[in-house]
């Protein structure tokens, strides 16, 4: 069978299905409907108080009385409960946070003994020298400071380059997500064949633009205009492995991009929110053989708590508190500094937490995340397997424990992009099997079962055959 008999249809608004299908889809948001009304009425009910991307995420016509989030309940291990009590096996975990499932014993049991000190504030964290101890045993970074979110981090680390540097350009590349800050909500658009970098979305700032680089990853050219603008670079910023294309591992081209930089003087960046602590203990720069001047981190390491990392060589570093001295002597604080700050930074249930989760994986050493990508791995094939057996055109590509939808067939033809258009109604389908997916990719934890993974490979099975009864697959 061609590829090109095997894109899923088109979903674009109700008039363009067919009587079949205009039925089937109409049974089907019925059923949802039903299993899920209390999500739906929280959905309507707070709308106009509530201001939230979520609400309306994927909004089509065709489908907008399924437009609505889950709303949990309840979650332990490798399951969440919705507000209507139906169970799910979970696949999102928190985007990336929950590592081990939800609840585990050891972090619960941190926070519930931290909880009896009170939430202090003002006064430094009694835990926090601890906690960058071990986050810089672990990863090998000589100095570390903590913020809330990832995007805090990342506002954080292109200051200091900048501040570092004295240069202000920054290098990124398509396809990577650096958090909701001006700077990094920028694109590459070509017109009337001329490249120019402009912003991502309304209200962003032309003139982050004018400081910014956005070029392809992996591909050599965006080496030559890297060096092209060497002088200008304060940072180049990188996911190592984007959480769109998981299938782009580019060992080689990490390798060159760090020469260049460290040549030009470039500081080079590892935005390691998603592969921090999950590819590896020491996560992407050791699984790769590249050692970044900063890198960001958050999600795992919070253990389910807010958190942001920035860690990297003391040089960097230091711009945020002038760099060591000592009492007792005629040292100082050597370095100019920038400015950074937060309220919350550093709060205790975040630190007794992270403290928790750097020493249950200093513990359990690599063997943790060489399971879980093997697991992930062939849980990957599987179904890979069964879409490639039965004519089913989608295909999946995992980086570790990491997966998520790549372009199928040629990358370059554009009709062969899953889009998320043409993937919605698997997701709604899934989700009313107890399967707990969205657009965007999924993860595995250490808390999925084999009993969990075998449940999600009969439901795509299942929906995939009910969306062909439906005229949705060919």
């Amino acid at each position: 069978m061609q590829t090109q008999e095997l894109k899923l249809q088109q979903l674009p608004n109700h008039n363009s299905l067919n009587n079949h299908q205009r039925q089937y889809l109409s049974d089907f948001i019925k059923r949802y409907n039903q299993k899920t009304p209390k999500s739906k009425q929280q959905a309507q009910a707070y709308r106009h108080v509530l201001a939230d991307v979520r609400g309306s995420a994927g909004f089509r016509a065709a489908i907008k009385e399924i437009v609505y989030p889950i709303v949990g309940k309840y979650a332990s291990g490798s399951r969440m409960w919705d507000i209507d009590g139906n169970e799910y096996v979970d696949l999102m975990m928190g985007f990336g946070v929950n590592l081990f499932g939800y609840n585990p014993a050891f972090i619960k049991e941190a926070l519930t003994e931290r909880l009896e000190q009170g939430i202090h504030i003002g006064p430094q964290s009694d835990l926090a020298g601890e906690v960058a101890e071990l986050f810089s045993e672990l990863t090998g970074m000589e100095r570390v400071t903590f913020s809330n979110t990832g995007t805090e981090a990342v506002m954080t680390a292109l200051r200091l380059a900048r501040a570092a540097t004295n240069r202000h350009k920054i290098a990124m590349f398509s396809g990577s997500y650096h958090g909701h800050s001006d700077t990094s909500l920028v694109k590459a658009q070509i017109q009337d064949e001329i490249t120019q970098v402009v912003p991502m979305f309304p209200g962003v700032s032309p003139s982050v633009a004018a400081d910014a680089l956005v070029l392809q990853y992996g591909n050599l050219e965006s080496l030559e205009t890297i060096k092209e603008h060497q002088t200008e670079l304060a940072a180049v910023i990188v996911e190592p492995v984007q959480n769109s294309r998981p299938d782009i591992q580019p060992k080689e081209f990490l390798h060159q991009l760090r020469q260049l930089t460290k040549d030009a003087g470039i500081v080079l960046i590892f935005d390691e929110m998603l592969t921090g602590f999950r590819i590896h203990p020491s996560g992407a720069q050791a699984w790769f053989g590249v050692q970044a001047d900063i890198a960001t981190y958050g999600k795992i390491v919070g253990g389910g708590m807010p958190i942001g990392v920035i860690a990297g060589k003391a040089k960097y570093m230091d711009r945020i508190d002038g760099g060591m001295w000592n009492f007792g002597d005629t040292s100082a604080p050597q370095e100019k500094t920038t400015f950074f700050a937060g309220t919350y930074c550093k709060h205790p249930l975040s630190m007794v937490a992270a403290r928790a989760v750097l020493k249950y994986l200093k513990t359990q050493g690599p063997t943790l995340q060489e399971q879980l990508n093997h697991r992930t791995s062939q849980f990957i094939q599987q179904l890979n397997s069964y879409f490639e057996e039965d004519g089913v055109p989608i295909k999946l590509a995992n980086f570790g424990s990491i997966f998520n939808d790549v372009p199928f067939g040629d990358p370059s033809n554009i009709d062969n992009l899953p889009a998320s258009e043409n993937m919605d109604l698997i997701y709604y389908h899934l989700i009313h099997k107890g399967i707990f997916l969205r657009p965007g990719g999924g993860l595995l934890s250490t808390a999925h079962t084999d009993d969990d993974l075998n449940s999600i490979i009969q439901a795509v099975k299942e929906s995939i055959q009910e969306l062909r009864n439906g005229g949705f697959l060919p």
